[in-house]
């Protein structure tokens, strides 16, 4: 198999501006504590799987402490992600990793179940097939793997909405494409998240106090 590409989508865990959802239940300290968590693990899955050369999107900013860390810790690159919104954040991230490889996999650092093992999934369908996805509970996705940047994909999507992931398979087919799915899996974004997650033994570590 060729060396392909992991994208990695990450804030920078700035108490207030991280995983703001989850402040009401958690607090803002202990809110951005649980993402810097979560991207971490979400980096040492990522960097544990052969054949791919790891990229770290960050923002608002790549120079951050956090993720210069990040950068020491992990065999990764850092970039910047650019763009007006999600979307085109997206779009501009896979152009940019398609330029001097056939396949890349952008992935987020919310999806606490998501393993090394379905890396290695992804990374193999996309031997066979245009594209893979990775479906969320919640209606969207928590990884897409693709061989094309089609802007399709990318543009006048609800990003935060319940059929984001419809609305990409329809786009798909449209394209003709053929594309493989990976197993169903949770986000960890509310707070009706929260109860599901702690109660999972091996991710306990995860949660810190609320403050």
């Amino acid at each position: 198999m060729k060396q392909g590409k992991l994208l990695i989508f990450a804030r920078d865990p700035v108490p207030g501006q991280a995983k703001t959802r989850l402040i009401p239940a958690l607090g803002e300290k202990a809110a951005a504590t649980l993402h810097a968590r979560l991207t971490r693990r979400t980096l040492a899955s990522a960097c544990s799987v052969e054949g791919f050369c790891v990229n770290l999107y960050c923002t608002p900013d790549s120079k951050t402490p956090f993720f210069r860390q990040c950068r020491e810790d992990f065999p990764l690159d850092l970039h910047l992600q650019q763009g007006a919104d999600l979307g085109q954040r997206m779009q501009q991230a896979f152009l940019s990793a398609l330029k001097d490889t056939d396949r890349a996999i952008l992935i987020g650092t919310d999806c606490p179940e998501l393993t090394a093992e379905d890396l290695r999934q992804a990374r193999a369908i996309l031997e066979q097939h245009d594209c893979v996805l990775g479906p969320a509970h919640d209606g969207g996705y928590y990884l897409l793997g693709l061989k094309q940047a089609a802007p399709q994909l990318f543009c006048d999507i609800p990003w935060g909405g319940n059929q984001v992931a419809q609305l990409t398979r329809a786009r798909i087919r449209e394209l003709g494409w053929t594309c493989q799915e990976l197993r169903l899996l949770h986000d960890l974004d509310r707070e009706e998240d929260l109860l599901r997650f702690r109660q999972i033994r091996t991710l306990k570590s995860l949660f810190p106090d609320p403050r």
